[in-house]
C-alpha cells in the first residue's frame, strides 16, 4: 500500500496554482464585461493578431475546438467578434474583434496588467526569470512524456 496524499502530488499544486493566478485575473473580465475565460483568451489572440480562423485560435489558446466555438458564438452575439470570408482564400472564415471589442480588449489590457504586476510584485526579476525558466522545463518535459506515451500506445 503507498501512502498518497493529493496535496503533496506536484500535477494537483500545479493546477492549484493556476486556479488561483487565473482567478485573480479572472474576476477583471468577468466583473468589468461580463466575459468567460474562454471569452477572453479568444479576445487576447484576436488582439494580438488581428484575424484568425477558429482552428488557429485553438492552436494558440491551449483551449479545444469546443470551448473555441461557444466563445465565439458568444462573442458574436455580444457584438465583440466578427467572422468574414477571407480575401485571399473564399474558403477560409476568419474571425476579427469588432470595434467594440477592439473597444472592451483595449479596456482590459491595462486592468490584467495591474492583477500581474500584483502577482509578481514580491519576486525579483531574477526569481521571475527563474520562475519562468523552471515553468518551461516542466512544460517541455511534461510534453516529452506525452509524446513517449502516444508513441508507445
Amino acid at each position: 500500500m503507498h501512502d498518497f496524499d493529493l496535496r503533496d502530488f506536484f500535477p494537483y499544486r500545479v493546477r492549484v496554482f493556476a486556479t488561483a493566478v487565473s482567478a485573480a485575473v479572472t474576476r477583471v473580465y468577468t466583473e468589468r464585461h461580463g466575459l468567460a475565460v474562454s471569452e477572453w483568451r479568444t479576445m487576447a489572440i484576436l488582439g494580438s493578431n488581428r484575424a484568425l480562423s477558429a482552428k488557429e485560435i485553438v492552436e494558440k489558446s491551449s483551449m479545444d475546438k469546443v470551448n473555441v466555438s461557444r466563445a465565439v458564438q458568444s462573442l458574436r452575439k455580444k457584438g465583440l467578434l466578427k467572422r468574414d470570408i477571407d480575401g485571399d482564400d473564399r474558403r477560409r472564415a476568419v474571425l476579427r474583434l469588432t470595434e467594440e471589442g477592439n473597444r472592451v480588449f483595449q479596456d482590459l489590457v491595462p486592468l490584467v496588467r495591474d492583477v500581474e504586476q500584483q502577482l509578481i510584485s514580491d519576486l525579483s526579476d531574477d526569481e521571475l526569470r527563474v520562475l519562468e525558466k523552471l515553468m518551461a522545463r516542466v512544460k517541455h518535459k511534461a510534453e516529452e512524456t506525452l509524446k513517449m506515451a502516444e508513441h508507445s500506445g
